[in-house]
């Protein structure tokens, strides 16, 4: 196994432990504005992923990342189901088959899931979802000095959370929380909190490891 693929496998498990471990939590902001159940959803999609980690083709991070795609689009409901799996889906594509992902890899894998994303919603950025966290943390990963893969992922997670309180000030424009209007101003949106939580619970683990 590939040190990338070894380390695709603790980037998916760290979001796919997160997502179960918070599920509460994702829920509660998710209420705020919206349904309330992107917590739940999340975290039944992801327990399934981890459910069946060990059946998973680890042949190159991108045959895994397609596997882990596959399994959020058809177990997470709603319309968090096909944003995530389009996402990982997007990522497996753009990693191409290759067994090395250094990081202008890794930054085109997170444009391509941004697309992925922005195809499936049809959401842009400003409009208050999960992109306006993972748009700006990869920018700030792209721009960073090379360094090592912890480093970038700490790098990302603080990009991440300052984007995502910066979604408080913004007008939802996409979702259920934009029936609300300017009401939906004063709080983060709860999908960018999610993309800033997992980024910060993986920078503190790949920090550990």
């Amino acid at each position: 196994m590939s040190s990338s693929t070894d380390d695709t496998e603790f980037v998916v498990h760290s979001i796919a432990t997160t997502a179960v471990e918070h599920e509460k939590e994702f829920g509660d902001l998710d209420a705020v504005a919206g349904d309330g159940d992107l917590g739940y959803s999340l975290a039944r999609g992801f327990e399934k992923v981890l459910a069946d980690w060990d059946s998973y083709d680890r042949s190159d991070p991108s045959t895994f990342l397609k596997k882990v795609g596959a399994t959020i689009t058809s177990k997470i409901g709603g319309t968090s189901g096909p944003i995530w799996g389009t996402a990982f889906l997007r990522a497996a594509k753009a990693a191409d088959g290759g067994s090395d992902l250094d990081r202008a890899t890794v930054v085109e894998m997170l444009r391509s899931a941004v697309q992925g994303i922005q195809d499936r919603g049809k959401a842009e950025l400003g409009d208050k979802t999960l992109i306006d966290a993972v748009v700006p943390a990869t920018d700030a990963l792209e721009s960073a000095s090379p360094g090592s893969g912890a480093e970038g992922a700490r790098t990302f997670a603080s990009a991440a959370r300052e984007a995502a309180d910066g979604t408080a000030e913004l007008q939802a424009r996409r979702g259920r929380a934009s029936y609300t209007g300017e009401r939906s101003k004063g709080s983060p949106d709860a999908g960018a909190v999610v993309v800033a939580v997992m980024a910060e619970e993986l920078a503190d683990r790949w920090e550990k490891r």
